[in-house]
């Protein structure tokens, strides 16, 4: 199982400067993989509570404080040569898809085709209201997206037009590094996110779970991909584990080893929220990537 690590970006470790320093040193240690998440908005009043908070707790406070993903993945990139740089996730319906291809396309080509792009559509409406898109119809934002992103990177000359954008027959010169572009994989967690994870994408980005629970989820998006004519062992899972705070090497070591047994071909850890300090989570990091690979 490949092992990442998520790079410094939100809460005390939204550091600019040392994004590039950190993402060195992570390559030198061994890490497969950098990782970066999606947050535009800390609400004073928020819509909606992030999973398992409550209304005195509405979300993570660190999401007071979050680097632009895209930014810290191309510092990232100019910094290191073999590790694979991941979203996990970005929320795709909040960007004009014509940009957010030229986004992807142009990180692609900076880090010489190491981009792994994991898409997800969010859980707070008030990103939504900010961004004037409509909430309601994210997943069909979603799809729509995928529609284009497929088009630019397939085609030299590409025009859409559809229920929620037109893009014009234009003339496409910017080609990805990877043929035909980068992997998206896709998150969410209920029956309709994960059929489109068979449908449609190179596989899925989730999060730690209990076994039993992953196994259905991925049980969904495998039947899927065998309904839509596609190989479902080709689908892949890059796996998220947001430790809490106070977590030992062995604790994070141990619930890694338990993704690993589920057959997923990659987790990242996210430390965050984990330890105040970049320099802490490179070392906690480093400790679990020493302990799952040795067992």
């Amino acid at each position: 199982m490949h092992i990442g690590i998520a790079l410094p970006q939100y809460g005390t470790h939204a550091r600019a400067e040392v994004i590039a320093s950190f993402a060195r040193d992570a390559e030198a240690a061994g890490f497969d993989s950098l990782w970066v998440g999606d947050r535009s908005l800390a609400p004073v009043e928020p819509s909606d509570l992030y999973p398992g908070h409550t209304p005195d707790h509405p979300y993570p406070s660190e999401y007071k404080t979050f680097l632009d993903p895209l930014v810290a993945l191309t510092v990232a990139a100019t910094a290191t040569t073999r590790v694979r740089l991941g979203t996990s996730t970005l929320n795709a319906p909040w960007y004009p898809p014509l940009l957010l291809a030229r986004s992807l396309t142009s990180l692609d080509q900076v880090s010489g085709g190491r981009l792994d792009a994991g898409l997800g559509i969010g859980w707070l409406r008030d990103e939504y209201t900010a961004v004037n898109a409509d909430f309601r119809k994210r997943g069909a934002r979603l799809e729509e997206i995928l529609d284009i992103l497929a088009g630019i990177w397939a085609q030299e000359v590409f025009g859409h037009k559809g229920e929620h954008w037109e893009i014009p027959r234009s003339y496409v010169g910017l080609r990805p590094a990877q043929n035909p572009g980068p992997p998206l994989f896709l998150g969410g967690f209920s029956p309709a996110a994960m059929a489109r994870v068979g449908r449609r994408a190179a596989g899925w980005v989730g999060v730690a779970m209990p076994a039993e629970a992953q196994a259905g989820l991925w049980g969904i998006a495998r039947r899927a991909a065998e309904d839509a004519g596609r190989d479902p062992d080709a689908l892949r899972r890059h796996i998220r584990h947001n430790p809490k705070p106070g977590a030992t090497p062995e604790e994070i070591a141990a619930a890694l080893r338990g993704v690993r047994d589920t057959g997923a071909e990659s987790c990242f850890v996210d430390l965050q929220q984990c330890v105040r300090e970049p320099g802490e989570a490179l070392e906690l990091g480093s400790a679990v990537l020493e302990r799952v690979r040795a067992s």
